[in-house]
């Protein structure tokens, strides 16, 4: 969730030595985020607090470096703060891995696209727009068709919500990219029809589908996206 729309950022520009500190910063930010997400639960806070301040403050210096070398960063705060607001009251509703608090995180990893995109200086917007909605599409699909077998699984209803988004994706993205990654994006189609398959056969078995193999497939997926974009013209 956080590679991904990092390297696709630099895939629609150019790497520099900033991309690293925006990596570094983004990593910071979400132990910090999944740390006060657990400090916002627990009763024995104190067990928490010094690795709490350990990552806001790293992520603090590392942003703000950011911020007075790169200016125009300040509007991903427009959507980082909402987002991160609503995945704290989730967590403290008892609610961290609700669809909701997902959607969250996604927006709050697709906003390191153009973030990453302007560490490069002056880009090409329509390059970085097609690059940010191929990584909007695909983390909400992956969270869509991850949930399907897991949180939702035997829920027919969202794994058909799963598929469609899909092929919706798939021609949204026939519109707006090249071949190869229409392709890709239909054959990430097909793998949101075949988890929830897979699993109902699996079921009761003695290899049943487990999220460490759902984990493999996405990273799979996930080393595809980056890799056709890098190759293949956003």
């Amino acid at each position: 969730m956080l590679a991904v729309p990092v390297l696709l950022g630099i895939a629609s520009t150019r790497p520099t030595i900033w991309h690293a500190v925006l990596g570094a910063a983004a990593v910071a930010a979400y132990l910090a985020s999944a740390t006060a997400q657990t400090w916002v639960r627990a009763r024995a806070r104190r067990r928490y607090t010094p690795s709490l301040i350990a990552y806001v403050l790293v992520a603090a210096v590392l942003g703000l470096a950011l911020l007075i070398t790169h200016p125009a960063l300040a509007l991903v705060l427009l959507v980082l703060a909402p987002a991160a607001a609503i995945t704290l009251v989730s967590a403290r509703l008892g609610r961290a891995r609700g669809v909701l608090a997902g959607f969250a995180q996604v927006a709050q990893a697709v906003v390191l696209v153009p973030a990453a995109a302007s560490l490069a200086g002056p880009a090409d917007s329509a390059v970085v727009a097609r690059a940010t909605v191929l990584a909007a599409v695909y983390l909400v699909g992956t969270l869509l068709a991850v949930r399907s077998v897991i949180r939702e699984q035997g829920n027919t209803a969202f794994a058909a919500l799963s598929v469609v988004f899909h092929l919706g994706a798939t021609a949204l993205g026939a519109a707006l990219f090249s071949t190869p990654l229409v392709v890709l994006l239909g054959l990430l189609a097909i793998r949101a029809m075949l988890l929830p398959v897979a699993q109902h056969r699996m079921r009761g078995t003695s290899h049943p589908l487990r999220p460490v193999h759902v984990g493999l497939v996405e990273m799979a997926a996930a080393t595809c996206v980056v890799g056709f974009a890098f190759i293949w013209p956003i």
